[in-house]
């Protein structure tokens, strides 16, 4: 493997880390203040403050959706066909892992049984098999499993900035070609944005070639968005001043989040997204409350507020 990747931690097999993963068991024993940053986490806060705030201080349970899960079963297909030597990797083989990785994934995340618990003939769950299949199908109409060896499959990725600040995320996929340039691959099984919103689609990959050039110092060949759900690839080939504007937009979303976190003033940003949001009946815009603050509120008018550091894991 090259060396531009190889000592970047890796989580063990899919797993995901707590502030990337939705949470859907019961909540945490202790909140606290946030110390680090994903891309998941930065585009709630992006979206919504509050919930931000929910998510990550909080820490409010969340029921599992059928669209985010059937997201993580084929992620985990695609992840495991390449335990199989290149000439097995077909799309029926890839079909046939699907029932074996769903029932891994109701044994490791038993919350997820919930979505079918009422469907006792199991109509809607084999539709939705179906659908997953299906997504795994169309990824072979646009890579061939046969022609590439990724270095790395649901690598996670950590640093820390000069600022203190520290950047984690899990990346789908890395391919390293024979002259040393580096890949980042991610899959969507949703349907690609319209032009005017790639920008925002990107976010998250330039998020991933920051941390690598800032692990490794080299910055990504190419950044790529597989959407399963529309049968389109979205790729675009960062150079050095696109991170460091990532850079220091992350900087500036930090000392955002930094600042709410110790005045316990987390406002709510309606958008036409709050009709999907698990955590209505806490929040103000429907008549909700939010549960008590759990961490100690400074004054924004107190001449401390704004100098502590937030905490650590």
């Amino acid at each position: 493997m090259e060396s531009s990747i190889e000592d970047a931690p890796r989580a063990e097999g899919a797993a995901v880390t707590q502030e990337e993963a939705p949470v859907t068991a019961v909540r945490s024993a202790a909140a606290g203040p946030p110390s680090s940053l994903s891309p998941s986490r930065a585009s709630d806060f992006m979206q919504c403050p509050l919930l931000y705030r929910f998510r990550v201080i909080d820490r409010l349970p969340e029921k599992p959706s059928e669209a985010a899960t059937r997201g993580t079963l084929v992620h985990a297909v695609l992840e495991r066909l390449f335990d199989a030597p290149a000439a097995e990797r077909t799309a029926p083989r890839a079909k046939s892992l699907v029932p074996g990785q769903w029932d891994r994934l109701r044994e490791n995340r038993p919350e997820v049984g919930e979505l079918f618990a009422d469907d006792p003939e199991g109509e809607r769950l084999a539709r939705w098999l179906g659908e997953a299949e299906r997504l795994v199908e169309r990824w072979f109409t646009l890579e061939d499993p046969a022609r590439l060896e990724p270095v790395e499959r649901e690598l996670f990725v950590e640093t820390e900035l000069e600022s203190g600040l520290r950047l984690r995320g899990i990346i789908d996929r890395v391919d390293v070609a024979p002259t040393g340039e580096v890949r980042i691959v991610d899959y969507k099984t949703g349907k690609a944005p319209r032009p005017e919103y790639a920008e925002s689609a990107l976010f998250q990959m330039k998020f991933y070639a920051l941390v690598v050039w800032r692990l490794k110092n080299v910055v990504p060949r190419r950044l790529q968005l597989v959407y399963l759900g529309s049968g389109d690839v979205l790729t675009y080939d960062p150079v050095l001043a696109d991170l460091e504007r990532v850079e220091r937009k992350l900087l500036a979303l930090w000392e955002a989040i930094r600042l709410a976190t110790e005045t316990g003033e987390w406002r709510p940003r309606p958008t036409k997204l709050c009709g999907w949001c698990d955590h209505q009946a806490h929040c103000p815009e429907f008549g909700g409350t939010p549960p008590p603050y759990p961490l100690p509120v400074r004054s924004a008018g107190s001449e401390d507020a704004g100098q502590g550091r937030m905490g650590a894991d």
